[in-house]
């Protein structure tokens, strides 16, 4: 547990570890403030993107979107290894995640597989977002990799972390996946930065991310039978693990995440379409193919037709 660094060291010791640092605007001053606690901090936490091209990831990971304000990480580590500072301060990164976990970076141990998400990630963790697709098919460059390495590294050495302090997206929330993709792999990540900070590797390999799977028809019968029809609503334990995808979008409130998909359900999955391009009719709040595929791909469960 540590208090925040600073701007100016944070940016100290990215260079100081080799980092290459592009500043993007006033990204000292690039924040949530007023919207939650920044610190203390306990560790680094790495995701991937779900997006193509430098520019405009960096333009995303900035702005954020209309229903999730950015800056949505403190920094952007883009495919040639340049790491893009971002914000500094609270940002719209990890979410909700499960107390074992938090419990287990503090004590740098092998945190357990997550299932409940109750801690607030966006006041304990630096995130940095990795320019990647996620659709496990698009690889992470040598680049890439060592500069993940380094970024956790330099922060890690200016807390006296060690190399389990650094986790993926994956073991902070339920069924999310990133990173992932050829040539990412984890322990081969931790090892390195331990390597770096010049202590042992650890031991132990982290746990299979579980993936939970939607039946679409399931899910699109619990809509429609919400919330203006007659008698009991259909229920479906799969309405639960769409809302806790919606709910990181930051278009559903946790409050209504409990597996009744009702009116603010309809309304929260009807500006995901929106977000996607849909309109009118097509974006009604009741889940489609593509748009629930999508959602699937970037929050960790498959879905079957």
């Amino acid at each position: 547990m540590a208090t925040p660094l600073t701007a100016a060291a944070f940016l100290a010791a990215l260079r100081a570890e080799g980092v290459t640092v592009v500043e993007e605007g006033d990204w000292e001053h690039h924040n949530r403030a007023g919207h939650g606690a920044w610190g203390p901090v306990n560790g680094v936490m790495i995701h991937h993107t779900v997006t193509k091209g430098t520019a405009a990831t960096v333009r995303i990971v900035r702005d954020g979107y209309a229903d999730l304000p950015g800056p949505l990480c403190h920094g952007m580590i883009a495919k040639d290894g340049r790491v893009h500072a971002i914000g500094w301060g609270r940002a719209n990164h990890a979410g909700l995640g499960d107390p074992d976990v938090l419990a287990a970076v503090i004590a740098e141990r092998k945190p357990p597989t997550d299932d409940e998400a109750s801690v607030d990630g966006n006041a304990r963790f630096y995130g940095f977002e990795c320019e990647n697709l996620g659709d496990g098919k698009d690889p992470w460059p040598k680049a890439q990799l060592e500069a993940i390495e380094r970024v956790a590294a330099a922060l890690c050495r200016q807390h006296g972390w060690g190399a389990r302090s650094v986790i993926r997206h994956l073991d902070w929330q339920p069924g999310k996946v990133d990173p992932r993709g050829p040539g990412m792999d984890w322990d081969e990540v931790l090892a390195a930065v331990a390597k770096r900070l010049g202590s042992k590797p650890p031991t132990t390999s982290l746990p299979a991310p579980t993936r939970p799977v939607v039946d679409l028809s399931k899910l699109i019968a619990a809509a429609r039978s919400n919330p203006s029809a007659a008698g009991q609503p259909v229920t479906y334990a799969g309405v639960k693990t769409v809302e806790s995808a919606l709910v990181d979008e930051g278009l559903l409130s946790k409050a209504y995440s409990d597996g009744h998909y009702g009116s603010t359900t309809v309304a929260a999955y009807a500006k995901l379409q929106r977000r996607l391009g849909y309109s009118g009719k097509d974006a009604d709040g009741i889940p489609g193919k593509t748009t629930l595929t999508w959602l699937g791909d970037k929050h960790g469960f498959t879905v079957v037709a």
